[in-house]
C-alpha cells in the first residue's frame, strides 16, 4: 500500500535524492530522457533538508522506500538555487498575491509506479498540505519535457507563460 505524507527523516530526504539521482539527464539515456522525461535540478542535502524544515515534502512510501516526491520551494527559497532564479522572476511577474503560492520545485516518481496515479496523488497531498494562506502551486517545465507537461495538464496545470532561460524553453504553470 502507497502512503503519502509529508517527509520527516532524514532517511526519506536521502531516498528522495537517490531518485532524483536515478532520473538525472546524466543517468539516463537519451531516448530515456524523451519517453519517460527527466530532472533538471540536483539537490544538495543542506538546501532540501531546508526546504523540508519550511514546508514538509510530499513524498509517496511503499514498504519504506520514497518511490515519489514533489517537492516543497517555499518562496523564500527563491534564491537558493541557480537554475530556478529566473523562475522566480517571472513568477512576480504574474502572481498578484506574492504569499500565496507555494512552488513545486520538482517531481519525481520512480518508473516502477508511474502510470498508477501515484503523480496525481502526489500533487492531491500537496495541495490539501499547503500552509494556511497558500492556494495555488506553481511550477515550471522545460519545453523538451513532453511527458511532464503532458501530465501536468492532465492533472488541471494552466500554462501562465513560456519563455526562454539559458539555453531551455520553460513552461510556466499553474494549478489553483
Amino acid at each position: 500500500m502507497i502512503v503519502y505524507k509529508q517527509a520527516e527523516s532524514e532517511q526519506e530526504l536521502k531516498q528522495i535524492l537517490a531518485l532524483q539521482q536515478q532520473n538525472l539527464p546524466k543517468n539516463i539515456t537519451p531516448q530515456e530522457s524523451e519517453q519517460e522525461g527527466f530532472l533538471t535540478v540536483e539537490h544538495s542535502m543542506e538546501v532540501l533538508k531546508a526546504m523540508n524544515d519550511e514546508c514538509g515534502h510530499i513524498i509517496a512510501v511503499e514498504d519504506g522506500n520514497v518511490i515519489g516526491y514533489a517537492l516543497c520551494m517555499h518562496p523564500k527559497f527563491a534564491d537558493e538555487i541557480e537554475v530556478l532564479k529566473p523562475m522566480f522572476d517571472e513568477i512576480k511577474k504574474v502572481v498578484r498575491k506574492k504569499d500565496s503560492y507555494m512552488a513545486m520545485g520538482q517531481i519525481c516518481v520512480a518508473k516502477s509506479h508511474r502510470g498508477k496515479g501515484v503523480f496525481r496523488n502526489l500533487y492531491l497531498t500537496m495541495k490539501n498540505r499547503l500552509p494556511e494562506g497558500f492556494d495555488t502551486i506553481i511550477t515550471e517545465v522545460d519545453g523538451k519535457n513532453k511527458r511532464s507537461l503532458a501530465a501536468h495538464k492532465a492533472i488541471g496545470f494552466e500554462t501562465v507563460k513560456v519563455y526562454p532561460s539559458g539555453e531551455k524553453e520553460w513552461h510556466l504553470i499553474v494549478l489553483k
